[in-house]
């Protein structure tokens, strides 16, 4: 979010030599970024201030306010050389104990917080005798520059202790939801459905779960944290008014801003979650002004309801740790003094450093290292040397080497190979699981998931690729995508068990895919497998692929992938192969065969096929100790022709030698 601010207004706290243009480049060195400085300029065209336009990131909310900058900008000009100085702290000079006539009983309110999760803080006081006017010029002027529309005193003064102190307020009109002398305020959750008409004319159906505050008749007055009921607003005869400060659950407030879709800056102050310890002085800095400004007077007792106040937190550390994190020397009294003008509070024993975290940074200061981020901005990075530590070698085992050569290796294959590579999330939803037939009690459930779509753990690769293609129909007429990565076994009572995988899935044919995977065993130089025309019952691949079209890939007798066509019916056939396993059998070389001196006869066979050619080949060579090679020629329809070449390391064979040779296998084959 980003807030405008006059220099002049931000003099009201703070004393300094800096001029405009060198609290923009010094604050945006070290804290808030102000991102443009414009000056202001009167009729006569005379400078007469100047705007800040200042960037406020999200976890430092209280930075947000004329107050905020002035805080930081007190601990960021001296490292400068800058002059800084407190003119007035307005969270100690407006308290409670110092209002006049509090305890003015004319009127009163009946106040109920139906759940401790809806507010932390919530403090109001009635006011009478409200003079409705035109605001102070200079209220008009800061508020006119910082974007804020001009209403009248009341309203102008409720926006000006926003910007000023950098928490919002509401102002009722006291008549409109009171009877006899008392009003009731009645904050809870909304119900689904329940409609409140807003300040803006607009009437909106709430979701449920929205704060909201219904008066004594049952009316909604006010959504929480948004904006203000448009039948409890000031208007031109307001006379008596209720001033309250107030904290909320930000995470309520963050809802109903999304379901909603009003968005108010007051909602973007609440949504972030703000200072309980800020709400008693804005309360009376408001009761002051509209003293001041609108002829009010105090009517009624004040009201402070805090069930669980503030307990001070501290963060423990050393002197030598801070050198240790930021690889500089700092000075002890640097360290200090920068702590200390950012409003924390310290004490040092030896080299034990103990700090006591002020309530507005109870979000974000709660280890040691944050304490150390704190200096080092305001210190300077750019004082910080880029020394970069020495490097850590980590010695890697063997097998992880092994891993990354031969991923690395099928990667560029299989894309030479026309495959297109995908990287999906290791977690499927559990609508996956059940369209796939998988049993979800085997996958392992995620605890604190973002989203349904990614709930479990998966256990296949397959799922997720059969979606990559499916959402790639129509984009291209040939689809053929793989994936490396890993599955999650569960295994009780211990993490579970990491198995990488290599799938794929085409949209082409059965054969097309079964021939890349007899390229791919041919390129890792694997030996004594097989691929037989069957998935094993005690495998999830059964409830996936069609019965009488699926395979297992053996290697050895031992199961290394199984490949097949989706049981919906539809043409898409596709792949998984235990990653482990096939690094396991691969050879980086060819089993090496020496040049065979003696001639070689070629003959040629045509057949119906009635085998896989890997499961064909094996035979043909099991049954035949001349046969030194098999070449495809040809393949029509269910016939194959083959070539076949037979040879003697021994000796030059003659052609009936070879003919008989082929008769065997041709009977084998046949």
């Amino acid at each position: 979010m980003n807030i405008k601010i006059t220099h002049n207004w931000l003099l009201d706290f703070l004393q300094t030599d800096a001029s405009p243009f060198e609290i923009q480049k010094y604050l945006s060195l070290a804290g808030p970024s102000i991102e443009k400085v414009e000056p202001i300029i009167n009729y006569a065209g005379q400078t007469i201030d100047y705007l800040y336009d200042i960037e406020i990131i999200s976890n430092r909310i209280d930075t947000a306010s004329v107050w905020g900058i002035t805080q930081e900008a007190l601990a960021i000009l001296p490292m400068h050389g800058k002059k800084a100085n407190l003119k007035n702290n307005p969270l100690l000079d407006y308290r409670f104990n110092k209002i006049k006539d509090f305890n003015q009983k004319k009127y009163s309110l009946q106040i109920k917080i139906e759940k401790d999760n809806l507010c932390s803080r919530f403090t109001a006081c009635i006011l009478d005798g409200i003079q409705i006017a035109p605001s102070p010029q200079f209220i008009q002027d800061r508020l006119q520059a910082a974007g804020v529309k001009i209403i009248n005193n009341v309203v102008d003064i409720s926006n000006y202790l926003m910007l000023t102190l950098g928490q919002p307020v509401h102002i009722f009109d006291f008549e409109k939801i009171a009877q006899n002398n008392m009003a009731c305020m009645i904050m809870r959750e909304a119900k689904k459905g329940e409609k409140v008409a807003t300040l803006d004319g607009k009437e909106i159906v709430l979701t449920g779960e929205d704060i909201v505050i219904e008066d004594g008749q049952r009316r909604l007055i006010d959504l929480c944290g948004i904006m203000g009921g448009l039948n409890s607003c000031v208007s031109q005869n307001t006379k008596k008014i209720i001033l309250f400060v107030q904290t909320y659950n930000k995470a309520k407030i963050r809802k109903t801003t999304m379901t909603t879709g009003i968005r108010t800056l007051a909602a973007t102050y609440f949504e972030k979650g703000l200072d309980e310890e800020r709400v008693e002085p804005t309360l009376v800095y408001g009761l002051k002004l509209l003293q001041q400004y609108a002829k009010g007077g105090i009517a009624s007792k004040l009201y402070d309801i805090y069930p669980f106040p503030y307990k001070q937190k501290e963060v423990t550390t050393t002197l030598p740790f801070f050198k240790k994190i930021m690889g500089v020397d700092i000075d002890k009294k640097d360290i200090i003094n920068i702590l200390e003008n950012l409003g924390f509070k310290t004490k040092v024993n030896q080299q034990e450093l103990r700090v006591s975290i002020p309530s507005y940074r109870k979000y974000d200061i709660l280890i040691p290292e944050d304490l150390v981020e704190e200096v080092a901005r305001v210190y300077g990075y750019h004082k910080i040397t880029d020394n970069l530590p020495p490097p850590a070698f980590v010695e890697q085992p063997l097998e992880f080497h092994r891993l990354f050569k031969i991923v690395n290796k099928i990667k560029v294959f299989l894309k030479h190979l026309g495959l297109n590579e995908v990287i999906n999330y290791s977690m499927i939803s559990k609508k996956m699981i059940d369209e796939w037939g998988l049993d979800e009690k085997k996958h392992l459930q995620l605890a604190n998931t973002i989203s349904e779509e990614i709930e479990y753990m998966r256990l296949s690769l397959l799922p997720s690729l059969y979606k990559n293609i499916k959402d790639n129909y129509g984009k291209k007429d040939t689809l053929k995508f793989f994936e490396i990565a890993k599955v999650y076994l569960p295994k009780d009572g211990d993490l579970p068990e990491e198995k990488y995988r290599l799938a794929m899935v085409f949209n082409t044919d059965y054969f097309d895919l079964k021939g890349v995977i007899e390229a791919l065993i041919n390129e890792l130089n694997i030996e004594n497998n097989n691929i037989v025309d069957t998935v094993g019952k005690e495998t999830i691949y059964q409830k996936i692929f069609l019965k009488n079209n699926c395979a297992t890939w053996l290697v050895e007798k031992n199961a290394v992938g199984f490949l097949g066509q989706v049981k919906n019916g539809e043409k898409i056939y596709m792949a998984e192969i235990d990653l482990e396993k096939l690094m396991k059998y691969s050879r980086p070389l060819a089993s090496y065969q020496t040049i065979n001196p003696f001639s070689v006869i070629k003959l040629d066979l045509t057949f119906d096929k009635k085998m896989p050619y890997i499961e064909l080949k094996r035979k043909a060579y099991q049954s035949s100790s001349l046969l030194n090679k098999i070449e495809i020629i040809d393949i029509f329809k269910n016939k194959i022709t083959l070539r076949l070449y037979f040879s003697s390391t021994k000796r030059n064979i003659t052609e009936e030698e070879a003919k008989n040779e082929l008769k065997k296998i041709k009977k084998i084959l046949l």
